[in-house]
């Protein structure tokens, strides 16, 4: 078979309606050959269903979707080279792990020997030779994604889907997995589209984040892009927590703000904000105990390698992460935070 190679995904002006509901709202973005982007947001956002429409599941109300350049809006799913790892993983029970890898050639026609040789490769590259003659359910979980994976590599697609792949592993599996997804995409260059809800998964697996809220993108970045400059509140909060705080910005020069946290004067990025009220997104790892704003804390636990502290100050309840783990502070003890600059963003 010829092989087709990596290729590029294009939204263009994209919507989807089911009668009078609107899943995915006016979209367009691009997804480069051989690039991981990663669909993010909330339950109900429309992120499932952006990538059900690149598979071919849903045809697009309007607008246009390109792969590798080629109008392919109103194709089937049969009739485009992507392949998609579905949640629940969806192998046949039946089948052996060898004949569910080998189903995709299979079904497309290519004698049983020439099948197993594609299923074998691809088995043997996420970590499963020896495996083949296993059914499903003598698997672990991992194993049985890694199944869920070669199979929708063995037919070298233009395009790789993942539907929320990892949750349905525990924490420590999840990490692992999700590691192996990303070397696995790197090392043959693979163009994935990936949905999950979780932004830690995200952050670590992805080359650009696509973060969407309300059928719309919210915005659109690197990951650092994205955790540094969050476009507004919804995506600081949404992207490694955030702590949104009301601010004045008193004046404006050179690009840089003159704000007012509680009692400390800052000079922050103005990110083409104008002085007036203004919000500002303060990471809870950026908050440390020493002096500036006096607060008192409302909660404290304890959690290994850091402690999580909720604490009462004029400017709001803040959320804070604290490494210093030698003390906790007692509920009610009243303690004084200060605060990284370049962990404090003004956000709309």
């Amino acid at each position: 078979m010829p092989k087709s190679g990596p290729a590029s995904v294009e939204f263009s002006h994209v919507s989807m309606r089911y009668g009078p509901v609107t899943a995915v709202d006016d979209v367009s973005f691009t997804i480069h050959a051989g690039e991981l982007v990663t669909l993010l947001g909330p339950s109900g956002c429309g992120k499932t269903t952006t990538l059900r429409m690149i598979a071919g599941l849903e045809i697009a109300s309007e607008g246009q979707i390109l792969i590798g350049g080629k109008d392919v809006t109103r194709l089937s799913a049969a009739d485009r080279d992507v392949s998609m790892v579905f949640q629940s993983y969806a192998l046949f029970p039946h089948m052996t792990v060898l004949e569910n890898a080998a189903y995709g050639p299979t079904v497309k026609g290519l004698g049983k020997a020439q099948a197993e040789a594609m299923a074998l490769e691809k088995l043997a590259l996420v970590g499963l030779k020896g495996f083949e003659k296993r059914y499903p359910s003598e698997l672990s979980g991992g194993q049985q994604q890694r199944v869920a994976v070669a199979r929708a590599l063995v037919l070298e697609p233009q395009v790789l889907l993942f539907d929320e792949p990892l949750s349905n592993l525990d924490a420590k599996l999840r990490r692992r997995v999700r590691q192996e997804i990303r070397e696995l995409q790197q090392s043959l260059k693979l163009t994935v589209a990936y949905v999950t809800h979780d932004q830690e998964e995200a952050l670590a697996v992805s080359d650009r984040i696509i973060v969407m809220s309300n059928a719309k993108i919210a915005q659109q970045g690197s990951p650092r892009e994205l955790y540094e400059a969050p476009a507004n509140g919804f995506v600081a909060d949404f992207i490694g927590d955030a702590n949104l705080v009301d601010v004045t910005i008193d004046a404006v020069q050179d690009g840089q703000a003159q704000i007012m946290l509680g009692p400390l004067r800052m000079t922050l990025p103005a990110r083409g904000l104008t002085p007036g009220p203004a919000k500002a997104a303060i990471r809870p790892h950026g908050i440390t105990l020493g002096e500036g704003l006096a607060g008192s804390v409302r909660k404290a636990s304890y959690l290994g390698d850091h402690v999580e502290l909720i604490v009462s100050t004029d400017i709001g309840e803040l959320f804070v992460i604290s490494g210093q783990t030698d003390v906790l502070p007692a509920e009610g003890a009243s303690i004084n935070l200060s605060f990284a600059q370049q962990s404090i963003a003004l956000v709309q």
